[in-house]
């Protein structure tokens, strides 16, 4: 013997209010995008790395990475943060470091340059 159960619905109709109806719209994502900078920490290790902040921000976002993976983001942003102010510092003091270098190098040229047409006129040079 087959039961039936029957479900009774009650149609209301329209409001009796006039009042607008509020509607409210929660977007969820369901995969939060995380940068981890691995490209800028590698672009920092090969070419930038002085004091070895190019290797250590590198380090940081493989471990950023990997937490990506597990689905724990809270750690992956955290090491995503420390990777990329790790290669902002390695960027600019790479930078600083590679123009104080050039500055040298040119002024050490000049001075070479100089010295070397003073001693040419002083010992009988044309």
């Amino acid at each position: 013997m087959e039961m039936v159960k029957e479900n009774k619905v009650d149609i209301l109709g329209p409001p009796q209010s006039s009042a607008p109806v509020a509607t409210t719209v929660v977007t969820i994502q369901t995969e939060t995008a995380v940068p981890d900078h691995i490209v800028w920490s590698l672009f920092n290790t090969i070419f930038m790395n002085w004091c070895c902040l190019g290797f250590v921000a590198f380090a940081y976002s493989v471990k950023s990475r990997d937490r990506k993976m597990v689905g724990d983001m809270t750690g992956a942003r955290t090491y995503a943060s420390t990777a990329k102010c790790l290669n902002v510092w390695a960027l600019v003091l790479g930078l600083l470091l590679t123009i104080t270098f050039i500055i040298f190098f040119v002024a050490g040229s000049l001075m070479i340059s100089q010295t070397i047409s003073e001693v040419i006129k002083q010992y009988g040079g044309p």
